[in-house]
């Protein structure tokens, strides 16, 4: 099975940990970063439990992804 699916379904969301690997820093760079940006969408499931909107995030991603 595809690491994009489970269940059967299509991952609409990244982690931390994942966003972390895309942009090749720290997890706690990459917390910070989604802590501080309005340039796509973070969902807060918690206190430290963050889940980043794919598509918002991957279109950041590809125009350059700005820091904040």
């Amino acid at each position: 099975m595809d690491k994009s699916t489970c269940s059967g379904t299509v991952q609409r969301t990244y982690t931390a940990e994942q966003v972390a690997d895309i942009l090749g820093v720290s997890i706690r760079k990459a917390y910070y970063l989604c802590e501080h940006t309005s340039d796509f969408k973070v969902i807060r499931l918690g206190k430290r439990c963050l889940r980043i909107h794919k598509e918002s995030f991957d279109k950041w991603f590809n125009e350059g992804g700005s820091a904040t």
